[in-house]
């Protein structure tokens, strides 16, 4: 054997291609090498040996010409706004870690590649590119180039039909295997009675063989596919010890029957796979029945204000019509693809494609779901459908920097890893003793070994446990980002709260004004300035000045932190901190106050009574006793009195933070070695609730969508923070105890399998229906704890 290809592991044979001292199979694999070196992605290769994937040089000539058609790309794209494209790419041969790692840094190979992200399950990679710097063609010529050639259909099939598809596929392997089955028991009785030699046992032999044939090349195909693709890119899977197994026993079955050496166990090949096959069709039908893949039309909090009649209303997002006219302020996210009608847009559509820069539109533009304004309040026009889903999908691929922690997953995946190695070294040595014992046995045992020895309970569990955790979180109004964040939230010792709009009400606040008097059109004004905002002091002073009319603000702007500023004709409306207003610290009110300038003359202030939550001091006394707490708060220490009644502690007590401020506790806090949980409102926090090992924003009626946070709870179910963790915390023991149900099984299993007492078709039983009953009892486990008087929330 030649030197080994440093790119892809192959052979390099007798005359490697050599560059800088390194052997490659072939120009291509030294291409992509040299390309990936040039970019200084050196760590693609330190992820996995070998990670590359054989690569054949060819010409692209015009092959991929036809990615410059307009109309061919206005299928393709997810999202296209000025120069900026978004497209998703199915890409099979991604196999690896150092694959999604090269995939992800493509923008070190074209400056023109904004971000690109990787669904590694699905195959598939999102790629946000300027179409100025990079083409649509040029793209997939970059892909190809590496040997990641994207499979590109303009056809789209719709996923219940796929589903339905699949379905019809395995039915007909399953109808095929049980004919089969039937007709191998029916032709095998004679053996069932003990009659060795009858006149026709090489013909029925024969029809054995005959029927055996289709079970093992079509009904049971796929595992053997599955078990010899990946084994042939050195991936050992849990397919492979069937895939073994059901050749084992048709090679010796077929080579008894032909040397007239014996009947072979044919019956036993076909009722293990059909055995197997319908355990797997009922898989299918157990995991939808407990599916945690829930409706977000249902599930997700998000409510939209609909304009009608002049009248405000609010309204959930999945009510939401095609033609209705809906307000959007200030930060807020746009929840369908609309017309704009009135107002200033600037939108940033960061939360679609990583780009900030805001992008100006003009009266009649249409702007796409995802994109957030910046600047006044618009009004808009619905011109499609609302899909939830799309906003959901944009909040789970939002790239929070996280430092990869040892969890469950981690060692679920570690032990999946070797469990097929072991499982097939078992498999060989039973059948190494049982040759010497009973020859006969030593094939059925085999088989038996590799087939119910199954790591799939244990890997099922922890995905279901937690799934479930989410969809009894959902339904009791605190929705979760994804299943981890069950576990990131069982190892919290360090809760942070915000102040206002957290542990205090956003709505029914008492507001006073306090000042010189203002002309009606002023009070319009400064209620006209308010209505852009979402923050909660000024949602509490727009509410208050309700009875006035609206005006037309123009140059609005938000200050985190600060203020709000807009321009009515020769007026500069300004509303926020006394600090703000007056440009120091010194005379402000003790209480929490909104001060007004108009054309930076301070003209007074609104009061605003703070009202906390319902049950705050009952939530501080359950969580202190195993919580370190912190209060973190932009505004001033009025509250500090009240406050230390409920948190005691003084030096944990933090007023007059800006955003950056709060983020930089969090940091301070995790350096120290602590799990952090932030609850806010995701509008001056967002960076703290981000750099939070869990960032929890806290909703009010209508929610200021934060793709920063890792779940929502709805603000009527603050009070049951404490029972949200708690349950958390059950779920991780309910996982350890489904750990331990799988161990005790697979090691039943395998006695039974290693002494000879398993046949193939009862270890075909088991296989599927341990997997069953390791996710029905963590399912219903979890759903039976939250039925408990201490989990009812």
């Amino acid at each position: 054997m030649g030197e080994i290809c440093v790119h892809c592991g192959e052979d390099c044979g007798k005359h490697p291609i050599m560059w800088q001292n390194k052997p490659f199979c072939c120009n291509g694999c030294k291409t992509v090498y040299q390309l990936i070196n040039k970019s200084n992605l050196y760590s693609y290769y330190e992820i996995e040996e070998n990670p590359g994937i054989k690569v054949e040089l060819e010409s692209f000539d015009d092959k991929y010409a036809f990615l410059d058609k307009e109309e061919v790309k206005e299928k393709l794209y997810e999202f296209k706004e000025g120069d900026i494209a978004k497209v998703t790419l199915f890409i099979p041969v991604i196999h690896c870690a150092s694959c999604v790692w090269l995939l992800e840094n493509l923008n070190t190979l074209n400056k023109g590649i904004s971000s690109s992200m990787v669904n590694f399950v699905k195959k598939e990679v999102s790629v946000t590119f300027n179409e100025k710097e990079i083409s649509l063609r040029q793209l997939v010529e970059l892909l190809a180039s590496i040997h990641y050639i994207p499979h590109i259909t303009l056809e789209k099939k719709n996923e219940h039909d796929e589903r339905k598809e699949e379905a019809k596929k395995l039915l007909k392997k399953i109808g095929v295997a049980g004919f089969a089955f039937g007709n191998t028991m029916l032709l095998s009785f004679p053996e069932y009675f003990g009659v060795k030699d009858f006149s026709y046992k090489f013909l029925f032999g024969m029809l054995n063989l005959a029927f055996a044939i289709p079970v093992i090349s079509y009904s049971g195909s796929d595992y053997i596919k599955s078990a010899f693709k990946n084994l042939f890119k050195k991936i050992i899977n849990i397919d492979l010890p069937v895939a073994i197994g059901m050749l084992a026993i048709f090679l010796e079955s077929a080579y008894e029957i032909l040397s007239h050496s014996g009947s072979g166990y044919m019956d036993s090949l076909t009722g293990f796979v059909f055995f197997l096959l319908i355990g797997k069709w009922y898989q299918n039908k157990t995991y939808r029945a407990l599916s945690f893949e829930r409706d977000y039309k249902s599930y997700f909090p998000i409510a939209v204000t609909v304009l009608e009649n002049g009248k405000e209303e609010s309204i959930l997002l999945e009510n939401l019509q095609p033609g209705q006219k809906i307000l959007i302020r200030n930060l807020e996210l746009i929840p369908a693809d609309s017309k704009l009608l009135k107002g200033e847009a600037y939108i940033d559509y960061s939360f679609v494609t990583g780009e900030s820069q805001p992008v100006k539109k003009n009266i009649g533009d249409i702007i796409y779901a995802g994109g957030r304004q910046v600047g006044e309040a618009l009004e808009l026009e619905v011109t499609t459908e609302v899909l939830q889903s799309k906003l959901t999908k944009l909040w789970n691929q939002d790239n929070k920097d996280e430092i990869k922690e040892k969890d469950l997953s981690s060692v679920v995946d570690n032990i999946s890893k070797y469990f097929t190695v072991v499982v097939l070294s078992i498999a060989f040595i039973t059948a190494v003793v049982w040759f010497f014992i009973n020859p006969k046995v030593a094939l059925l045992s085999f088989t038996a070994v590799l087939i119910v020895a199954c790591p799939c309970a244990l890997a099922l569990s922890l995905p279901f446990s937690f799934g479930t955790a989410m969809g009894i979180f959902g339904k009791n109004g605190f929705y979760l980002k994804k299943t981890n964040v069950v576990e990131k939230l069982s190892n919290v010792d360090t809760i942070v709260f915000d102040k206002t709009g957290t542990i205090t009400k956003s709505d029914g606040l008492e507001v006073k004004y306090f000042g010189e008097k203002l002309s009606e059109e002023e009070f319009s004004l400064i209620k006209s300035v308010t209505r852009q905002s979402t923050h909660p002091m000024s949602s509490a002073v727009y509410e208050y000045l309700n009875k006035y009319p609206s005006k037309e603000i123009k140059d609005f702007r938000e200050l985190p932190a600060r203020g709000v500023i807009g321009i009515f004709k020769d007026r500069k409306i300004k509303a926020g901190s006394y600090e703000f207003i007056y440009g120091n610290e010194s005379g402000k009110a003790k209480q929490t106050s909104v001060y007004i300038s108009v054309n930076d003359k301070p003209k007074g202030y609104f009061t605003v009574e703070n009202k906390y939550r319902e049950g705050l001091e009952e939530i501080i006394r359950s969580l202190e006793k195993d919580y370190e707490l912190h209060l973190i708060s932009g505004d001033t220490d009025a509250e500090k009195e009240n406050l230390l009644k409920l948190f005691k502690d003084e030096n944990k007590l933090n007023f007059n933070k800006s955003p950056v401020e709060k983020l930089e506790y969090i940091k301070a806090l995790k350096a120290q070695g602590k799990n952090v949980m932030m609850t806010g409102d995701g509008l001056n926090d967002a960076g703290a609730l981000n750099e939070a090992n869990v960032g929890i924003s806290v909703a009010d009626d209508i929610y200021h969508f934060s793709p920063a946070c890792d779940a929502i709870l709805e603000a009527e179910k603050f009070k049951s923070l404490n029972k949200f963790i708690k349950f958390t915390k059950a779920s991780v023991n309910v996982v350890n105890v489904s750990f331990l149900i799988s161990f005790i099984y697979n090691v039943a299993g395998l006695y039974f399998a290693v002494t000879g007492q398993l046949s193939p078709i009862i270890a075909a039983i088991l296989m599927p229906a341990s997997s069953i009953s390791v996710v029905a009892f963590v399912s219903f486990a979890l759903i039976l704890l939250s039925k408990r008087k201490k989990y009812r929330f």
